[in-house]
């Protein structure tokens, strides 16, 4: 992890606490960017004559890193794109069970989509508004973050196992952008049927590369019939027909799918045990020091668990203010976002605490 921290040149100068707005590039990733782009520009199409084998590469990579080996693994340029092909093959008569406040790439995609939606509210008994609102509104779908992009509240993965026990037709559709990267992950053991992520936040994948896993059997569930009787008809090349093209229509470009793959390997490394461990650390401190200060919301401090991320109170001269001071954060919702992954330090806390002492 310290040796990771040397290869990013922004934190001798910054303090960075904004991986949930973007995570940071890194010199290995910067190198392995540069030789692919260069064997481009000396073999044009020859370089691409191999491309399907290496993006090949990278769905078993993603599908190894969180355990998805028996069921599907689809390559998206983002979450966002992911989730609305998933809406769009789905038919208009499902209730949709959503978190209230929840992203928008999440809710809007549900509601402009003419979806009838029912809400379930985040605060310090959010699994059991999760619940309940299952019992009341008998949704056929239940989508959400796993945590919460503006305040970090992340949902129990034991909950959502347990829910999906005692519902076992609720399709549960998991954006887990500001989650995977975090902690260790075994997709195939959890509740949840499938999971999205866009790559360049927590794993450090840069812009344009995401993915979908899907559990076993959930893809072909989820395809539109239409589409399966033109898949089987069709005498094109399975790659254009099969029920993961749907996800991956068009050219998939290598250097943002290898700068994935290139990540998650480094991540491996690393060891998502140390990671999660030392994420945890900073999590924990930094919600104490925030408590003390008064300066989270009532239901964040009585969730037992929480994630790295915060919502702090404070405006927009609080926030120039950090900046003034080279420390980055975000202005989300009603405050200002921090978020810490495991290249940040507890001096980068501390310095962001003695920053906010003196503003007072």
């Amino acid at each position: 992890m310290k040796n990771l921290r040397k290869e990013i040149p922004l934190l001798s100068t910054t303090n960075y606490l904004n991986t949930a707005s973007s995570g940071l590039l890194y010199d290995s990733l910067l190198n392995f960017r540069q030789d692919h782009d260069q064997m481009f520009l000396n073999g044009g199409s020859i370089f691409r004559d191999e491309q399907q084998y290496f993006l090949n590469s990278v769905r078993e990579t993603i599908a190894d890193f969180f355990g998805n080996s028996s069921g599907d693994t689809a390559l998206t340029p983002n979450f966002s794109l992911g989730l609305n092909t998933i809406l769009s093959g789905l038919q208009k008569n499902k209730k949709v069970l959503l978190l209230d406040e929840d992203y928008p790439s999440v809710n809007f995609a549900v509601t402009s989509k003419d979806f009838e939606a029912c809400y379930a509210k985040i605060d310090v008994d959010l699994e059991s508004n999760i619940e309940n609102a299952v019992i009341k509104y008998t949704p056929d779908i239940f989508i959400f973050s796993l945590v919460q992009y503006i305040n970090g509240i992340v949902i129990d993965l034991d909950f959502l196992k347990s829910l999906k026990s005692k519902y076992p037709d609720l399709l549960i559709i998991a954006d887990a952008t500001q989650f995977c990267g975090t902690r260790t992950f075994d997709f195939s053991a959890s509740g949840i049927d499938i999971l999205g992520c866009s790559g360049y936040k927590w794993l450090l994948g840069g812009y344009g590369n995401g993915f979908i896993l899907f559990k076993e059997g959930v893809l072909e569930k989820i395809t539109p019939t239409s589409y399966k009787a033109a898949s089987k008809d069709s005498t094109y090349d399975n790659s254009y027909t099969n029920f993961t093209a749907r996800f991956e229509c068009g050219h998939l470009d290598t250097l943002n799918f290898g700068s994935l793959k290139h990540s998650l390997e480094i991540l491996t490394d690393i060891g998502m045990l140390n990671i999660e461990k030392k994420v945890n650390e900073l999590a924990v401190y930094t919600k104490n020091q925030l408590e003390e200060l008064n300066l989270l919301e009532e239901y964040v401090i009585k969730r037992k668990n929480h994630s790295s991320i915060f919502n702090i109170k404070g405006d927009h001269s609080l926030f120039e203010k950090l900046t003034k001071q080279h420390i980055i954060t975000s202005l989300r919702g009603a405050g200002i976002r921090i978020s810490l992954h495991f290249y940040n330090t507890m001096g980068d806390v501390e310095e962001l605490i003695n920053a906010l002492h003196r503003y007072r």
